[in-house]
């Protein structure tokens, strides 16, 4: 049968490669991928898919189902569309929206044989604020049983970890004066932004080390002579887990406090972007896709790559079993989020790479479907690694 799927792929190659190459032309900045949208959403119900568009609140977000209308397992493959300002596809996600689209439709082609139903979800700004948090939290997921999604990379490597991470954003709101004729008037609310850079400074000795704590000055004033009134600092905060990484959370929020005490200054905290979760990768199905990307054009797959950086499939991974692998460019040391990235997403070799993720994809998603014992091995992992720590963690 995953004969079958390589035969079905040769009729669709060409278009999916036109359509990543397209993206690649046309590139939309996260919750305005409008035409990206169409197109995948159009070449999905080409190919018999029900999509609905605008879910989750989200008006550039997607879900789009082929229903067997027989009993079976629901494998959900996740499109990434959005770019990244004044780069493009910086990141390959044309290349990631065009390989889940192709494999939920390769998969498609053998579902009434198998049962079940394929789901391609369009997953909008990524890189900002991104829509799987709200999927996650609204209940997209919950009538799905597995979530796959690959990026491209230098090289290829198994789905690892990614950090939790929460994006704060700290208002200070002083009194203006002037600077020089009357500076004891003034309450400088710039001066609590740097003792909020300093406290966080000094934190960043009696963390663990997987901690990440970066942040800029967004506001600070307009004029030298003038005492700042506003002042307002951006961070993201991360760290391996998301139990920890409130911990770390509240004491940043406790030197911001402290920052406004010393100064005088009020304090506003807010949430400038949606709260990611760390990644937990369900092993038996990370290497079941490894085994059937090997059977592909791509001949090495590398160990779990160390990662410090934070996406949004982490909450997916929360509320269903899921991978996120890396699929390689064959450009070992490719930096992501450059104009090299973007414009090798669209080379003979990318494509070639492009096809065999998308063969991947289906493969895996056929073996859920026909191997009980696989399926019931993926599920019990989930539930004994991320189902259980959760509940410890709501107690």
């Amino acid at each position: 049968m995953k004969a079958e799927l390589k035969q079905h792929l040769a009729e669709i190659e060409q278009q999916l490669w036109k359509m990543s190459d397209e993206l690649y032309h046309h590139p939309e900045l996260g919750d305005q991928e409008y035409q990206s949208m169409k197109l995948l959403a159009g070449f999905l119900e080409s190919h018999q898919f029900t999509v609905e568009k605008g879910i989750a609140g989200r008006p550039t977000a997607f879900k789009a189902v082929y229903d067997s209308k027989k009993e079976g397992p629901a494998i959900a493959f996740l499109s990434e569309y959005d770019a990244l300002p004044g780069i493009g596809h910086g990141c390959g996600h044309n290349m990631i929206g065009t390989m889940s689209a192709g494999a939920g439709v390769l998969l498609s082609k053998l579902a009434q044989e198998t049962g079940g139903r394929v789901v391609v979800l369009g997953t909008p700004a990524e890189e900002t604020n991104g829509a799987k948090v709200p999927m996650s939290e609204q209940g997209i997921f919950d009538d799905i049983d597995a979530a796959m999604i690959v990026h491209p990379a230098d090289q290829s490597y198994e789905s690892g970890e990614s950090l939790a991470m929460d994006a704060i954003q700290f208002d200070f709101r002083g009194k203006s004066a002037h600077a020089a004729s009357n500076p004891e008037e003034g309450i400088n609310a710039l001066d609590s932004v740097l003792q909020l850079f300093n406290g966080i400074n000094a934190l960043r000795q009696h963390v663990t080390s997987d901690v990440r704590i970066h942040g800029i000055i967004k506001e600070g004033g307009i004029a030298a002579n003038i005492v700042p009134d506003k002042a307002v600092a951006q961070f993201y905060v991360r760290a391996k887990d998301r139990t920890y990484l409130n911990e770390v959370v509240e004491k940043v929020k406790n030197i911001a406090t402290g920052a406004a005490l010393m100064t005088g200054a009020e304090l506003h905290i807010s949430n400038y972007e949606l709260s990611y979760d760390n990644m937990i990768t369900n092993q038996t199905l990370s290497q079941l896709f490894t085994q059937n990307l090997l059977t592909t054009k791509v001949k090495e797959v590398k160990k779990q790559k160390t990662s410090y950086g934070s996406i949004d499939m982490g909450n997916v991974s929360h509320v269903v079993p899921a991978i996120h692998p890396y699929i390689g460019l064959d450009k070992p040391g490719l930096v992501a989020h450059t104009k090299e990235f973007a414009d090798t997403t669209i080379t003979d070799n990318s494509h070639q790479v492009l096809s065999s993720g998308a063969l991947a994809l289906a493969m895996t998603g056929y073996d859920l479907m026909t191997d009980k014992e696989i399926f019931a091995k993926m599920q019990q992992e989930f539930e004994a690694n991320v189902k259980a720590g959760d509940l410890v963690k709501a107690d």
